[in-house]
């Protein structure tokens, strides 16, 4: 399928990476980006997003190359989507969708499943008066019509008695989860998550300490599911250790809702080690997003350490480093050479050993990446 793709900025200079960022969400929705387009605006056309004279220039394109498809880099209403595709005359699709697209194609846990669907159906709701949806067909559709329903109102009947049934499943979900939670509490576990932004290594990273052979490629959103593994450490014992989803710039609301029984891997771990593709120009502005996004599941009072992982793309030696109190802040390292690995180790094994990263004075530790320099 061949797309356009179209980033506006409303303040400050065009964000390549931003545009970059898109260009790779869309290769792993399955799509091939043709053109794109960038516009500043002081605010959004409240029909068409980007005014009518730059959606003009995007039909032609459109005509043009004979696009399928055109993705935009933000979050459409309803109506400026419908509005967009009378004009453009193709489908339009916006970021939040895309986003759910790709984590539909990559579930594959019956768990994970049914927290796409959830978040799709969350998002579907909003948009029911684009036409008919696909679940009064799955479900035979005679018989189902209340007196006097409109198609509108059947629909969402029918979403509303799916997602009531979806929750309950996850529900039953998160008992076991967290039935598996306070058995390790009691046995006393020392318990690690691995956080990050999408593509910054955690899952290579999971694989080179635990020897595992969880999914791991260079593309976004790779792992959707939780896995979560024993990693035996020289004067600990057993730790475990977790891989979870990767976040992203603007990650949609719906998606944090629907996995946040996932996310209680991440909330109920004693430490976080928030991965960073040292190699990334924007690697300072996903620590801010990581940071929003385990805030807004209540994770921002876990002890974190920066693991500087790709290291090898930017010319930096294994290196850990310590705050003037000597508490461990951060470890260089390259998940996919190992090189550094030993001192990741060595990290776990201080911080499992004692309260080396406790929040002082009740509060959570915060990273300045302002203090970190980086070679680029």
């Amino acid at each position: 399928m061949r797309a356009a793709l179209v980033r506006v900025e409303f303040s400050g200079p065009a964000a390549s990476e931003d545009l970059e960022e898109l260009r790779l969400l869309a290769l792993s929705a399955g799509v091939e980006p043709i053109v794109s387009f960038t516009a500043r605006r002081g605010s959004p056309d409240p029909a068409l997003f980007v005014g009518s004279g730059k959606a003009q220039e995007i039909r032609q394109a459109v005509e043009a190359e004979g696009l399928e498809v055109v993705i935009f880099d933000h979050a459409l209403s309803p109506a400026q989507q419908r509005n967009l595709e009378r004009v453009l005359q193709v489908s339009v699709v916006d970021r939040t969708s895309l986003i759910l697209d790709i984590f539909a194609q990559r579930a594959k846990s019956h768990e994970g499943k049914i927290q796409v669907e959830l978040a799709q159906l969350s998002h579907l709701s909003t948009r029911l008066v684009r036409g008919w949806t696909h679940l009064e067909r799955q479900k035979g559709g005679i018989g189902l019509r209340g007196p006097g329903e409109t198609q509108l109102e059947t629909d969402r009947r029918l979403i509303g008695d799916r997602v009531k049934m979806l929750r309950v499943k996850l529900e039953k979900l998160e008992r076991q989860r967290a039935t598996q939670r306070r058995a390790r509490h009691r046995a006393g576990t020392f318990s690690v998550s691995l956080v990050g932004y999408t593509n910054a290594g955690k899952s290579t990273l999971f694989n080179a300490l635990t020897h595992a052979t969880a999914y791991a490629a260079d593309q976004l959103f790779a792992t959707l599911d939780t896995t979560s593994r024993r990693v035996y450490l020289e004067g600990v014992g057993s730790v475990v250790l977790s891989d979870t989803v990767g976040f992203i710039r603007e990650l949609p609301h719906q998606l944090v809702e629907a996995f946040k029984a996932t996310l209680e891997e991440t909330i109920q771990a004693d430490l976080l080690l928030h991965v960073v593709d040292a190699a990334s120009s924007a690697r300072f502005e996903q620590i801010e997003q990581v940071n929003a996004v385990l805030a807004e599941i209540g994770a921002e009072h876990i002890p974190q350490i920066l693991v500087w992982n790709k290291i090898d793309a930017t010319g930096l030696e294994p290196a850990i480093e310590h705050d003037e109190c000597g508490t461990i802040r951060r470890v260089a390292l390259s998940a996919r050479t190992g090189s550094g690995l030993d001192l990741l180790r060595g990290a776990l094994v201080t911080v499992a050993q004692g309260p080396a990263l406790a929040p002082q004075q009740g509060a959570p530790w915060q990273i300045d990446p302002t203090r970190i320099g980086v070679a680029t």
